[in-house]
């Protein structure tokens, strides 16, 4: 996996932005192959690719005979009603020396530009901000922001669609859903559209329900989940080409140990299959199967009978399966023969969790094959071992400076918090800061001005605007899978001599004469 930003424009501009937005239009109509995706902001379009099946040189060839593209058409004007209750409006009035109700006819002032759908499913990046309102983000995000909260960070505002972490100040609530994956068309806004706030009275939207993605009848029933555990979830390979929407990247946490559980039952790379963290379900088989578990931390049991990793087992019809915790590590990955069934949302069965398309099991979920396979039990590989100590290496990142990479080599970090969106890790004091929002790489070490430093992980936010000074380089990110609340970190140097900066920016006119 590699990635770098073409750089159209500094700053807040508009023309860059058009461009931008124009060439990921023309880009995503017809990828090429091994374009993992492409993801517009103000003034940069982020590219990531899988190096083995596209190189750089042949993505830069393509881009230049994308030279030509058409520019932006011009969007839809849209009016959103808007109630001006958020916790920090006191704050904001404070800290510009505003009264209450001149914050809000500032606000509501321009016309302003969508510039970018991200962070998440339908969040739009609207700009600019009247000068007299602007103020930098929070120090450090909060860890929930509510749904259909209208926010503001330096010369951008936006409406968070659903709840989610975020650094903006709160400014009120939008009486109408930016984003609802039940809607024929789930974003009411796009690139280009221009819009005005309007102070209104009325109720705050509904947050939508889960889009299902298991079948409510599987065409092969497979097995029956008797009691859930934590955080049990069909994932696939991933949801790719959707970052420019908002949506997260999803698919297993631990792409090592999926693909090996995959290649145990003859499954093909990316193939629909159960990951389960750190506490497992019971499952019941309703026919006869042949399955496998990878990953680290639990041990499966078929009855009472231990199944070890890395080998396909037989699983009769009527016996049960179910999990216990042992070892170091908090996933594992089961898979069967024939591969999961399930719905395909923008090209992936995986879940988006802060984009309510897909959820956890629950009890009594039937779960289905794709498709019948005959395949023999016992096929065994020997899973690598997860090291005694997790050393992570790094390479620079978009916002590369000395001070803030030597910093996070200088001494382990404690993990804090750990989810599928990623870790937030506490020990020494990184250099942060923040800019206008671009694409967040998978992997990326995002910090703040808190000097907290967060790792971005598959359900990341796909646009933000801390600094990030490093990223893990891509061999190590299946082991951030396998990482606990409370567990130390140490970071080392990834770059060798013939390494690039994988995030590295890349002006426009150098690249595509």
């Amino acid at each position: 996996m590699e990635g770098f930003y073409l750089v159209l424009g500094e700053g807040l501009s508009e023309e860059a932005n058009r461009r931008a937005q124009a060439l990921a239009r023309a880009l995503l109509k017809a990828p090429p192959e091994g374009l993992w995706d492409a993801i517009p902001a103000y003034g940069t379009l982020y590219l990531e690719y899988d190096s083995r099946r596209l190189s750089r040189a042949r993505l830069l060839r393509f881009l230049r005979r994308l030279a030509s593209f058409s520019p932006e058409e011009e969007g839809k004007y849209v009016v959103i009603p808007v109630r001006y209750d958020g916790e920090d409006l006191p704050e904001v009035a404070h800290r510009t020396g505003l009264s209450l109700e001149a914050v809000r006819r500032l606000h509501q002032a321009p016309l302003y530009r969508v510039y970018a759908l991200g962070f998440t499913p339908g969040f739009p990046f609207l700009a600019p901000v009247a000068e007299a309102l602007r103020l930098p983000r929070r120090p450090h995000p909060r860890p929930r922001v509510p749904a259909h909260s209208l926010a503001m960070a330096g010369p951008q505002t936006g409406i968070y669609p659903l709840p989610s972490p975020g650094g903006w100040h709160l400014l009120g609530t939008a009486l109408v859903a930016v984003y609802d994956p039940h809607r024929e068309e789930p974003f009411l806004l796009g690139p280009g559209d221009r819009v005005r706030f309007k102070e209104a009275e009325g109720p705050t939207p509904k947050e939508p329900s889960p889009l299902e993605l298991l079948p409510e009848e599987p065409r092969i029933p497979a097995f029956r989940v008797e009691e859930p555990g934590l955080m049990d979830l069909v994932v696939d390979g991933g949801r790719f080409l959707a970052g420019h929407l908002g949506l997260a990247r999803s698919g297993p946490l631990d792409p090592y140990s999926a693909s090996l559980a995959n290649r145990l039952v003859g499954n093909p790379p990316g193939a629909p299959l159960l990951e389960v963290a750190y506490r497992g379900p019971v499952l019941t088989a309703l026919r006869d199967l042949v399955a496998a578990v990878a990953g680290y931390g639990l041990t499966a049991l078929l009855e009472v009978e231990e199944i070890p990793p890395g080998q396909s087992f037989f699983w009769p019809r009527g016996k049960t399966l179910s999990f216990r915790p042992r070892g170091r590590g908090v996933r594992v990955y089961l898979a069967v023969a024939g591969a999961l069934e399930g719905r395909s949302f923008l090209g992936s069965v995986s879940p988006d969790l802060r984009g309510r398309i897909g959820r956890p099991l629950r009890a009594g979920d039937v779960l289905g094959l794709k498709e019948e396979r005959a395949v023999r039990p016992g096929l065994a590989f020997r899973q690598r071992p997860l090291p005694e100590s997790f050393r992570i290496r790094l390479l620079p990142g978009s916002q590369f400076t000395e001070e803030a990479f030597r910093t996070l080599l200088s001494a382990p970090f404690r993990v804090v918090r750990a989810d599928r969106m990623g870790l937030e890790l506490s020990g020494p004091e990184v250099p942060g800061g923040e800019g206008l929002s671009e694409a967040t790489p998978l992997g990326g070490i995002q910090v703040p001005p808190s000097g907290r430093p967060l790792v971005l992980l598959a359900d990341k936010g796909s646009l933000g605007g801390y600094a990030k000074p490093a990223r893990v380089a891509p061999e190590d990110l299946w082991l951030l899978g396998q990482v606990w609340p409370g567990v130390e970190l140490s970071f080392t140097s990834g770059l060798h001599r013939d390494n690039r900066h994988i995030t590295q920016k890349v002006p426009w006119e150098e690249e595509i004469p």
